[in-house]
């Protein structure tokens, strides 16, 4: 490579965390671009795939920026396309931001002497820092596709790191006993494995699926964890088992669009959900798995949706204008009832309890949120 890198590494250390970090110095030291020599690029045709060594200024000031890099679209990861192609479909891995990586390591507390499990290798950028600061042979990465850990077995090789790096499911057994483990996607429960696979005092950390919530926890003596939903929030991939997620619920947003449902008026206007973590967080507890979509209307009203695998839909329209929503819905239960019983609490509470609830987790991986007379379980 003719460019020199170095200086873009110390600009990323200086945009991700500060010079008192123990994270500063692998910051600095870890060449980022070697873990992304091509990405996906976002447009209104799909993805297009950029390949870095074709233009090597471009490449280091990408990879060194504090953003998420996608490495793969559904099952096509960028490496084995050229430069220009365009690719349609969901994200299914990328080198996630520097910072919330760093974030994400220093909620879980880790310091030399640590075992650290890290979750997801997708690029092996996470385990490369790990590696800077605990030494190789205290890091084990895993992931879910042979591909992203044979990529990034290599890619640590040739800048001289070799930590375990295993094939396998998060959610499964787990290759060792580790005294931290970080999860870089998000899980839609704790696994049970996971607190097998700590000794008493050990610490995970995860956000959990559709929601912007960081827990930590440290495990206890009975085999559970307690811990907190952190107040700031963060964002992963989901888990997947397959090459590529199940899909959407484009049949019920048919149903949706077009029935007429139930109908009655809501007090606010149309709230695009997954902006407002909060109302998204509290919304996904009490009904996991639900789908969000937003557009506009021919006459410019704004329209939301909301679909959940068993059949519940709503669909909502706010005119231009106009303070309130007029609201459909249809199935098993009424979706929209709940996000307005969650803004309510909010007008009412002037904040919401999901962010700094605790949490209890039981050895069974069964996990309860409390706070303010707020409960979830999970």
């Amino acid at each position: 490579m003719q460019v020199d890198w170095k200086p873009y590494a110390a600009g990323l250390a200086a945009e991700a965390t500060h010079p008192g970090s123990r994270w500063w110095e692998p910051l600095n030291a870890t060449p980022r671009h070697v873990f992304v020599p091509r990405w996906y690029t976002a447009g209104a045709g799909g993805w297009t795939c950029v390949d870095g060594p074709a233009d090597e200024r471009a490449w280091v000031e990408a990879a060194f920026t504090d953003a998420t890099l996608v490495t793969r679209v559904g099952a096509v990861h960028s490496d084995d396309v050229p430069g220009g192609h365009l690719v349609t479909g969901r994200p299914t891995s990328s080198s996630t931001l520097p910072g919330l990586v760093v974030s994400m390591l220093e909620h879980a507390r880790v310091a030399p002497g640590d075992r650290l499990l890290d979750l997801a290798t997708g690029s092996g950028y996470s385990a490369a820092l790990a590696c800077h600061l605990l030494g190789d042979e205290q890091v084990t990465t895993m992931d879910i596709d042979s591909y992203l850990t044979g990529a990034a077995a290599e890619r640590l090789d040739y800048i001289g790191h070799r930590p375990q790096v295993v094939t396998g499911d998060a959610a499964g057994p787990l290759p060792g006993v580790f005294d931290r483990i970080v999860s870089m996607v998000s899980m839609p429960r704790i696994p049970a494995t996971w607190l097998q696979a700590l000794p008493t005092g050990g610490r995970l950390v995860t956000t959990i699926a559709e929601t912007g919530l960081i827990i930590t926890a440290d495990k206890t003596r009975d085999g559970g964890a307690t811990g907190r939903v952190e107040w700031d929030r963060a964002a992963f991939m989901a888990t997947r088992t397959g090459s590529d997620y199940p899909g959407l619920l484009d049949g019920l947003f048919a149903t949706a669009s077009e029935d007429e449902g139930k109908v009655g008026l809501s007090p606010f206007p149309v709230l695009d959900v997954m902006r407002a973590w909060e109302v998204r967080s509290m919304l996904t507890l009490a009904a996991p798995g639900i789908e969000h979509r937003t557009g506009t209307s021919d006459d410019g009203s704004r329209m939301t949706w909301m679909l959940h695998p068993d059949g519940s839909w709503a669909r909502a329209r706010t005119a231009h204008g106009e303070r309130t929503a007029t609201v459909h819905q249809g199935g098993p239960r009424r979706l929209y009832d709940l996000l307005d019983d969650i803004r309510r609490r909010w007008l009412e509470r002037g904040e919401l309890p999901v962010h700094g609830a605790k949490v209890t987790i039981t050895p069974e991986g069964n996990t309860t949120l409390t706070r303010d007379g707020w409960t979830a379980t999970f």
